[in-house]
């Protein structure tokens, strides 16, 4: 079970070259369950997400290189490229988190958006975010990538 919150975010941090990071590349063979294909860094996947905003079912197997090419040519709309930089983010009490904060690159550039994973959905009911977090749109279909890889943009963006 995936369980995660996405967020626009109103300002950057500061040093973002500091943390890690994964340059990603995938497409959606299907959008409606969701079946996509993901380059990251040198590896690759597929992927199967049931349907749900905040939690749903995910499941992911390797693929070779070679497999990912092939399913590269066949998928429907937009194919996204974004830089994923993994940022700590510790909260106190002994809680602790990890901000995927995604650039996006191509028609997307100049889209940020930052996911957070919980352990369970009341967790993720609990989360109070940072001040540099803006509007939460876990909810907002417009701002998933497999909704985004349809146009190859953000329809009716909030602001």
């Amino acid at each position: 079970m995936e369980i995660e919150r996405k967020f626009i975010l109103k300002q950057i941090p500061e040093n973002l070259e500091q943390y890690p990071f994964h340059d990603i590349e995938q497409g959606y063979l299907c959008t409606d369950p969701v079946v996509r294909i993901r380059k990251m860094d040198t590896s690759y996947f597929l992927t199967y997400k049931s349907r749900g905003m905040l939690a749903h079912e995910e499941y992911e197997m390797p693929l070779t290189e070679a497999s990912y090419m092939h399913l590269r040519q066949k998928i429907d709309g937009f194919l996204i490229t974004k830089r994923r930089y993994m940022i700590p983010l510790g909260l106190g009490q002994g809680q602790s988190y990890t901000v995927e904060l995604d650039l996006f690159e191509g028609s997307l550039k100049g889209t940020i958006l930052a996911e957070v994973e919980f352990a369970s959905v009341a967790q993720a009911d609990a989360f109070v975010p940072p001040e540099w977090f803006g509007a939460d749109v876990t909810y907002d279909k417009r701002y998933h990538n497999s909704e985004m890889s349809r146009t190859g943009r953000i329809m009716e963006p909030l602001f």
